[in-house]
């Protein structure tokens, strides 16, 4: 598309943002052209692609080569999506054309950390990181090199070409959904997913709306607007959160909670719920556990092969439902007997009792006495979570109990009766120890409500773009090869490894023989930004790591850390598939400009990596068909020809690895089944398109299938096949009684409140519990997206260059602190420095610290040394990568704070 200069400059008064921060760098200023010396202008449309769940689309406005600005394309066939952007985005050019752009291949020349590098061939980096490879895996084999990418949303080919080189290999790979602390566990216990989401336009059709832990009109830009939206069309806005929030001074109601106390607040109003009989009985017992019957003596439900009067029943049909399904037993009011569900379906000709109690012949001629699920919810709550006993957990202060125990009643009897329903639970809530617990919990008021599988309706949890939307197994893994995870937290913390709990409840998540010796990654800052960087920062600098490899486009804290870095590209520079949670839309992202310096597209940097290892160790098998890393082995072969007769250049391989990148894309496509089914590469380049959803006008509704079509739980997750998800909920239903051994031995087999701090810190520090008051939260800035944007000029200027620590003026007061003062957050495994900042809107107990800050801004601190790599063992019984594995809690941390 090109367009005058006329219009050029009527398209730059409608707000073209031609980059502020430009004038700070040389590469950039010299990008500045004189509008009036411009005759033509070209669009080019592309996916604005950090860890983030916006997934914009951008045009970039191309001059002579050159990004002159980035405008939000605005081009999404529902006008209400438009325009979908932030200044991050718009001022990306900082970072493309800023000084921390790598320029060509590095080798370390100093020692890790130093940041000492020499420059190097691409050859000579390529075959460097190769012989250490191979050499790595003959000593300690495969499984001892580790492989990672971020946020598979982003960009499903060139992730995907690391995922390819790891299957390849067979490698150990990490899920950087639990590195990050992003995975919701209450999901797959309760759902057997690994999340559902409303899409954000759907916001707008709900009449009730709770945020908790999350802070949308900082980390969801594009889409806070559609808040506003239902409060205007008549919804209410509820935001509770310890802390006074930006999308908590645009809300109805805020109420302050005392910190991870969520669960017993949800708890207080399913109490009022159940009480006042608001729930929707026919959804509970089409739907849920709630009328399976579970035994009082041993706490596990009924099973119905143990029953005497069904076991020769259960034994015949069990050859009629998949090993990984379960039958179980309920009361039929019609009959006055027991009968066993369909956990194939959720038709049902029985009318299954909720309530009551019940004794039951067994096989073995015993007679046990039985409840339903609801029943034990019911005695639990009401002798537990009354509005008054949840008040005294919640309330921040003593005198506020009566007044708190009054809101539990009226948010209970408003989330009871106000439908549609949505609750959005925000990882900064459930980035604790206990945070299924709370996920749980709050699962229990939209279930209860019956606000599933309609408009408006649910629970969502929105954290970057981790969800693979379709089946990408024809390009992320190389030929019958299959990836082999492994739990990152578990790396980082070997102590727990040795422990009994650990050895009672593991019986799935593997871990390397000879541990992990080699970390290749990309798309992320693990030596910032992941759980207690500095273990990792040991790990590099004790020798166990023997080698560390980093694809950026930029010279983060990671590389300095790195033995080779090899240049990648932006999201400006390649192609690439992206997809969302927010949105259902499928995006291409397309190169504007050809990649910068020696920087290289990743599907290259992988596909020479994969030879090269090849080649080093002789592998027949590997090198007989290394021509099929590109899904064309033709381009392949035409690289290798030209190399062969002196002909190959970069430009050449540059243009091959975008033919690659598109080949992989349509790959995914033509395999991806019925979402994507009738989406091509060509229809995307001319713009996004909604996925192919079985919902009315393809509305992103979760379990829509399974609320109305009555289907059993759960859907699909992918790339997890469903005998893998589908063992979460034997049933087939929503199940809020879990009574596998850990949640009868730690109390938890049906949700319930625990204590911040009980089971982690104040264990682990003995004798020192109470020595550090304050909880630390890391919560996310809008000056970056994690550390994306941190080296951002523009948006540093912004925050006057400085990292901030926020306290309330009595916490400050108490500890000699006034605003402005330098400070330091501690504990006793790690500090961090920034500047106070007193905000009377947070909770006295709390601090703040905005992660994101590479470790040059902080002094070489680091927020995560604070962290500790705390593992729950609930999160041990099943290994489903990124859907039930050990999850990172950011917010489980304890600190003091005192003037540096």
């Amino acid at each position: 598309m090109s367009i005058n200069r006329r219009d050029f400059l009527r398209v730059c008064a409608l707000g073209a943002v031609t980059t502020a921060g430009s004038r700070y760098f040389g590469i950039a200023q010299s990008a500045q052209t004189n509008p009036a010396g411009m005759d033509s202008l070209e669009f080019i449309r592309s996916t604005c692609s950090p860890n983030c769940t916006g997934a914009c689309g951008f045009n970039a406005m191309l001059h002579k080569g050159r990004i002159q600005s980035l405008v939000q394309a605005a081009d999404y066939p529902e006008k209400e999506y438009n325009p979908r952007g932030c200044l991050r985005g718009q001022s990306m050019l900082n970072l493309i054309y800023g000084p921390d752009r790598l320029k060509q291949p590095l080798i370390r020349a100093g020692k890790r950390g130093e940041g000492k590098f020499r420059a190097a061939t691409w050859d000579e980096a390529l075959d460097h990181v190769s012989d250490k490879l191979a050499g790595i895996m003959q000593k300690y084999g495969p499984e001892s090199v580790a492989a990672m990418i971020q946020v598979p949303g982003t960009g499903y080919v060139h992730k995907g070409a690391l995922m390819r080189l790891a299957s390849m290999y067979e490698w150990s790979v990490f899920h950087a959904y639990t590195m990050n602390g992003d995975l919701p566990a209450f999901w797959p216990m309760t759902f057997g997913v690994q999340t559902e989401e409303l899409e954000s336009l759907e916001w707008t059709n709900s009449k009730y709306t709770m945020v908790l832990g999350s802070n949308v009109l900082v980390t969801r830009v594009p889409d806070a607007k559609f808040l506003n939206i239902s409060r205007e069309k008549g919804g209410k806005l509820v935001v509770v959160d310890p802390n006074y929030s930006p999308t908590a001074s645009k809300a109805d109601e805020w109420i302050q909670i005392n910190s991870s106390t969520d669960a017993a607040f949800a708890l207080g109003m399913v109490s009022v719920i159940l009480s006042e009989k608001l729930y929707d009985e026919e959804f509970i017992k089409t739907n849920t556990d709630m009328p399976i019957l579970v035994r009082l003596d041993d706490q596990k439900k009924l099973l119905a092969s143990d029953v005497a009067s069904l076991a020769g029943k259960a034994k015949a049909q069990k050859n009629k439902i998949p090993e990984y399904r379960e039958q179980y037993v309920v009361y039929d009011k019609n009959t006055n007997g027991y009968v066993i569900p369909n956990p194939e379906s959720l038709k049902r000709d029985f009318d299954p009792s909720l309530e009551g109690e019940f004794k039951v012949r067994l096989t073995s001629g015993e007679n046990v006495k039985v409840k339903p699920v609801f029943q034990l919810l019911s005695e639990f709550v009401a002798r537990e979570y009354t509005p008054d006993k949840a008040a005294r957990i919640i309330s921040p202060e003593e005198s506020r109990v009566p007044a708190y125990a009054e809101m539990i009643k009226r948010i209970g009897r408003e989330m009871g009766t106000i439908k549609p329903l949505h609750i959005v639970y925000g990882a900064s809530n459930y980035q604790w120890f206990h945070g299924d617990l709370k996920g749980r919990a709050l699962s229990l008021i939209v279930t209860l409500t019956g606000n599933l599988g309609k408009p408006g309706t649910g629970i969502s949890t929105y954290a970057g773009q981790y969800r693979v939307r379709w089946p990408l197994g024809a390009w992320w893994g190389f030929k019958d090869k299959k990836n082999k995870w492994a739990n990152y937290l578990l790396w980082m913390n070997d102590e727990y490894r040795e422990s009994d709990e650990f050895k009672t409840y593991n019986k799935e998540i593997p871990h390397p023989k000879n541990g992990i010796k080699a970390f290749i990654y990309g798309w992320g800052n693990p030596f910032d930004q992941h759980n207690m960087s500095n273990r990792m920062r040991e790990k590099a600098t004790s020798g166990e790591l023997e080698l560390i490899v980093t694809t950026d486009f930029q010279m983060s804290t990671s590389c300095l850390w790195s033995d080779v870095v090899l240049p990648g590209v932006a999201w400006y520079e390649k192609y690439d598939l992206t997809a969302t949670v927010s949105h259902p839309y499928v995006q291409l992202q397309q190169p504007a400009i050809e990649p910068l310096f020696q920087c290289m597209p990743e599907i290259w940097i992988f596909k020479e990596i994969a030879k090269r290892v090849a080649r080093k160790t002789n592998n027949q098998e590997i090198l007989n068909t290394i021509a099929d890393y590109y899904p064309e082995p033709g381009l392949f072969r035409t690289e290798e020809a030209a190399r062969k007769d002196g002909s190959w250049s970069l430009k050449l391989a540059r243009r091959l690895a975008h033919e690659a990148s598109l080949d992989a894309a349509g790959l995914m496509l033509r395999t991806g089944g019925p979402q994507v089914e009738g989406i091509s590469v060509d229809m995307l380049k001319k713009g996004p398109i909604r996925l192919n959803l079985p919902t009315p006008g393809k509305r992103q509704l979760m379990f829509y299938e399974q609320i109305a079509e009555q289907q059993p739980f759960p859907p699909v997750s992918y790339p997890a096949p469903l005998p893998k998800t589908a063992r979460f909920v034997k049933s087939g239903r929503i199940e809020f009684y879990k009574d596998e051994d850990v949640f009868i031995h730690t109390g938890e087999t049906l949700p319930r409140h625990k204590d911040p701090f009980t089971d982690t810190e104040n264990r682990r520090a003995g004798g020192r519990k109470g020595t550090y008051q304050l909880a630390l939260i890391t919560r996310n800035a809008l000056y970056r997206v994690h550390s994306t944007h941190s080296n951002n000029i523009t948006l540093l200027e912004l925050q006057d260059l400085k990292p901030k620590v926020w306290l309330n003026p009595d916490a400050a007061r108490q500890r000699g602190i006034r605003e402005g003062d330098h400070v330091e957050a501690f504990n006793d495994r790690g500090r961090v420095y920034g500047y106070a900042v007193l905000d009377p809107g947070l909770h006295r107990q709390v601090a703040v610290f905005e992660e994101g800050w590479w470790s040059r801004y902080l002094q070489g601190t680091s927020y995560n040394t604070l962290t500790y790599p705390w593992i729950k063992a609930a999160h041990l019984i099943y290994f489903t990568p990124g859907i039930w594995e050990p999850t990172t809690a950011w917010n489980e941390t304890a600190c003091e704070v005192r003037k540096a």
